[in-house]
């Protein structure tokens, strides 16, 4: 099980991605925009980095919808590996099964 804290804290970040995701494609767009002058770019790039850091998408991490654990995701399920192999085990991914030889 993940801390409380850690979740919480990608929860926060997952917000401020949704509430800065169209302003921040409007700089980006604008700083590869290339018909606009130099200064209107560097206004741009300005602006980006007066936004909040974990805004970015890349601040964002995966984590298990069970129990919050970061490694070992799986992105198909979107659950962790003890997770994951338990559900296997139970038959409840369709088409998944245990190997055995």
């Amino acid at each position: 099980m993940a801390k409380t804290s850690m979740v919480e804290r990608e929860k926060k970040r997952a917000r401020l991605n949704e509430k800065f995701r169209e302003k921040r494609d409007k700089l980006k767009e604008a700083i590869l925009n290339v018909n606009l002058s130099d200064e209107e770019k560097w206004d741009a790039i300005q602006k980006l980095q007066t936004l909040p850091r974990d805004s970015s998408i890349t601040r964002r991490r995966n984590r298990c919808r069970l129990c919050g654990r970061s490694r070992a995701y799986n992105r198909l399920t979107g659950l962790c590996r003890i997770h994951m192999r338990s559900a296997v085990m139970n038959g409840l991914v369709p088409g998944m099964h245990k190997a055995s030889w």
